[in-house]
Parts: structure tokens; C-alpha cells; sequence
């Protein structure tokens, strides 16, 4: 399911920022976009998300706006050191080019090394992330609600077509067996009454889908009983919907009649909405 989700907070050395963006899939997959000064949270930002999300492409984005440098603020002499030699190398490299000026110094990222409080930026940065995942959940919960409520719609079509498709099977099969009786008896002849019967007794027990039909109710109550439990659905009902095509699948090919064959179609396109919509279910 799809959300968007921000929250911020002051902490130590700048303000805090998360976004979090939703997109559907199938399963859970995490992208994480973060400052390399907050590095070292990324392990407390998965295991915050992952309690709450359990399906969907999430994309994390942390980062912090560090103010006006403090009193804490120190250069950090290692960092220097590195940045230093990397310039004496890229001046051997490019003699022609520019030195290095203050500005472009202290915006090299870890050369200004705050001594700030961690236990605080953990405490705000966990706080934020609630926030933000409390306010993500709510989007996808909304739009669960309505994609759940379109499932039991085309549940509701399927249950009809069911009903329409039980009446017309009897009266079908019985006029499919009486012309293939007669086709028998001109390919056959008259005196064979016997392997007659056993034939059509035969394509009848193929032609049988009564236990299809059973099934097939079977099933649509349980996607019903699923959704209305609510909670996490999603991979349930994927399972059950590959059910119900299978299902519908073998109900159209044991079709004897035009009418059974139009309604058995008519299922199988339900079916394949279904599929589409549980994708997007968490």
C-alpha cells in the first residue's frame, strides 16, 4: 500500500528530519537514505519499521540540519589528515587547480566532529520515527479499508455468478449426454447399448463440477471471514485467491454449455481483479 509520512524534532546538533515513503509490493524491502553522521541509527530505524509494516517497498530518509556550530563543535584532526592528503594528491594530479578554501573544508562531511549527547539524538530520533510510522499506518489502514471494501464487491459478483452457474449444470449436462448418445449410436450402432451408457456414465463424472462449485464457495467465505478479521491479510489472501483461479479454471473447462461458459469467463475475470487488488493488501 501506498502512504507518506514526515516528522521531525530538535537534538543535539541540528534538527532531526524522516520522511517515509510507501509503495506496493509483495514483499517488505527497506531503503534506507541516511546522513553519515547518523549512520550508526540505522539498525533502531529498521527494527522500529519492520514491527509495524510488513509488506510494501518503504523508503526511509533521514537526515539532520545541523545550526550554528557550538561550543562543543572541534575540528577533528584525523579527518584533517585525510582530507589533507587527499588534496596534496589531487593537486599532483591537477596542478592548475584551485586550493582547498575554509568553507570548502568545514563542509567536508566528519571534518567538524560534534561531542554531542548520542543518548538524547537516539531518544529524538526514536520518537520521530513513531511519529512518522503512526501517521504512515493511519494512510495505509485508509486505503486498505478501500481496497478491502472493493475485494468484497467482486466477492459479492462471484458469489452471484456461483449461483447463477449451480442451476444451469443438470439440465446442461443432461442435453450434452443425450447428444453424445446419439453420436455414439451412429458411430457405434444400436446393439452396444452398453458401452453406450458407460460413455455418457463416464462424461458425466467428468462433467461433474459440484465439487468446484463447493469449493469455490469454500473459498469466497474464507476471503470474506479474512478481511473482516482484519489485521495482516495480505499473503492470506494472495494464497486463497490462487485458490479460487484454480478453481475457476477447472470450472471452465468442464463447461457443456455456452451459458456455463460465459459465466465461468465472467469468474475467472473477478478472480483476476482480486489477485491484482490482495497484492496491495499488508
Amino acid at each position: 500500500m501506498t502512504g507518506y509520512a514526515a516528522a521531525s524534532a530538535a537534538s543535539p546538533g541540528g534538527t532531526l528530519s524522516l520522511e517515509l515513503r510507501s509503495v506496493n509490493s509483495r514483499f517488505l524491502d527497506l531503503q534506507f537514505r541516511v546522513a553519515d553522521e547518523l549512520r550508526a541509527h540505522e539498525p533502531m530505524l529498521r527494527e522500529l519499521i519492520t514491527a509495524r509494516v510488513a509488506r510494501g517497498k518503504i523508503d526511509c530518509r533521514l537526515w539532520l540540519a545541523q545550526g550554528e556550530a557550538s561550543s562543543a563543535s572541534r575540528l577533528d584532526p584525523q579527518a584533517l589528515q585525510r582530507l589533507k592528503a587527499l588534496a596534496d594528491a589531487a593537486r599532483k594530479a591537477f596542478p592548475d587547480a584551485a586550493p582547498l578554501r575554509v568553507a570548502d573544508l568545514l563542509r567536508w562531511p566528519g571534518v567538524i566532529a560534534e561531542d554531542a549527547d548520542e543518548d538524547s539524538r537516539r531518544v529524538a530520533l526514536g520518537e520521530i520515527c513513531r511519529r512518522a510510522l503512526d501517521e504512515l499506518v493511519a494512510a495505509r489502514t485508509r486505503e486498505g479499508a478501500k481496497l478491502a471494501a472493493g475485494i468484497l464487491e467482486r466477492v459479492r459478483a462471484m458469489r452471484a455468478r456461483v449461483a447463477q452457474i449451480a442451476p444451469l449444470i443438470p439440465q446442461a449436462v443432461a442435453a450434452y449426454q443425450a447428444r453424445i448418445g446419439e453420436r455414439l449410436r451412429e458411430a457405434l450402432g444400436s446393439a452396444d447399448e452398453e458401452r453406450i451408457r458407460a460413455e455418457v456414465a463416464l462424461f458425466a463424472a467428468r462433467a461433474d463440477v459440484a465439487e468446484e462449485i463447493e469449493r469455490l464457495g469454500t473459498h469466497l467465505e474464507e476471503v470474506d471471514r479474512t478481511l473482516r478479521a482484519g489485521g495482516q491479510v495480505g499473503k492470506r489472501l494472495d494464497f486463497i485467491a490462487q485458490e479460487l483461479n484454480r478453481e475457476a479454471n477447472t470450472l471452465a473447462s468442464k463447461t457443456v454449455s455456452q451459458a456455463i461458459s460465459d459465466c465461468a469467463l465472467e469468474l475467472k475475470l473477478l478472480v483476476e481483479q482480486v489477485r491484482e487488488q490482495v497484492q496491495n493488501l499488508e
